[in-house]
């Protein structure tokens, strides 16, 4: 076996670590770090029956919401998983091929793929063989809170507990490591999604509104805040979308203030989590969690005052990854070049 792995590793200019997230796909390429970051979208276009791929990422990411009859824009993945097989598959491929350019491969790529914590063996079983379809010839999978914690320069490998909270798209993992190994984990299906549907919900139940998913997640990039601002007011917010009473478009404007009490029920899950995951750590290890503290990575991470929230609620010291967006990405590749952390790479 080492033979094979460090064939691998010495030969393998073009070994790939894919963050296949709900929301965004990072792909991080051995020895040139992170070269892509798209969004998870695939517009399909049908013309007489028959379905092809119009775009990919970006350019898919644009139709969303606005896309004629015969076109309709997909996110193949949901709460971390794969969702629709088929068009992950096409979506990995286009972004390998992206990624290696129009240069043929004289031997296919060995990818290190991210899982989440709680998915189950079918749901990896599909990961694995969209990258296996894809053109992979091996593809080994990671756990998401180990790959963040890896890419947020967390002591992984000492014998030293520490606590890790990856707030993706789709699901906020939580989880206690210590050794190469995951002390505790647990997955709670919440998180920039849920977000989004929570602030859609809000609109309409407060102001009769109807607004898109991407006007929703443009709200929650700019002015989401996880706690009531201190003047209990914050920035005022213009939302422009379809009146139901009318069905007319029309403007409205709301405060952070209301965001904040939109996101208080998701962000209320993901506390709860970490709460669950506190409770359940063993004593040795919640020992050093007092010292070391907490750190939040991925997107969810970016919104204002969650880490203050955070700290209120615990008591705990909570500090957010330098790069958080990309955390996943980075651990995942530095788990596939660094022989240090081999032993975290499972198999299918």
């Amino acid at each position: 076996m080492p033979s094979m792995m460090s064939r691998f590793f010495k030969f393998g200019s073009q070994n790939m670590a894919i963050d296949l997230g709900t929301a965004n796909t990072l792909v991080y390429v051995q020895d040139r770090g992170v070269v892509l970051n798209e969004p998870s979208v695939v517009a399909i276009e049908t013309i007489n029956g028959i379905k092809k791929v119009k775009a990919v990422g970006d350019d898919a990411k644009m139709m969303m919401g606005k896309t004629p009859d015969n076109i309709e824009a997909i996110r193949p993945l949901r709460d971390g998983v794969i969702a629709d097989i088929e068009i992950a598959e096409e979506m990995i491929k286009h972004f390998i091929r992206k990624v290696h350019g129009k240069k043929s491969l004289f031997r296919y790529p060995e990818i290190v793929i991210c899982v989440p914590s709680g998915s189950t063996s079918v749901e990896r079983r599909a990961i694995r063989d969209a990258a296996s379809n894809a053109g992979a010839s091996q593809v080994y999978l990671i756990l998401e809170p180990m790959a963040a914690a890896i890419g947020a320069d967390m002591p992984v490998t000492e014998p030293v507990g520490s606590m890790v909270v990856d707030i993706g798209g789709g699901t906020t993992e939580v989880a206690v490591l210590s050794l190469r190994g995951l002390a505790y984990t647990t997955s709670v299906r919440v998180g920039g999604d849920k977000m989004d549907e929570a602030i859609v919900s809000y609109v309409r139940r407060h102001h009769n509104l109807l607004i898109g998913e991407s006007t929703a997640e443009r709200i929650k990039k700019d002015y989401a805040i996880a706690m009531v601002p201190t003047d209990g007011v914050g920035e005022t917010i213009h939302i422009k979308g379809r009146d139901l009473v009318n069905g007319v478009p029309k403007e409205i404007t709301i405060t952070q203030a209301n965001i904040a009490e939109a996101l208080s029920e998701p962000i209320g899950a993901i506390i709860e989590g970490v709460r669950i995951a506190l409770e359940n750590t063993a004593p040795e290890l919640a020992a050093d969690i007092v010292d070391q503290g907490i750190v939040l990575t991925g997107g969810g991470a970016l919104i204002q005052g969650l880490d203050e929230y955070l700290r209120e609620e615990t008591g705990l010291p909570v500090s957010i990854a330098e790069d958080p967006l990309s955390c996943v990405a980075l651990g995942t590749g530095r788990a596939m070049e660094d022989p240090v952390y081999r032993g975290v790479l499972m198999t299918a």
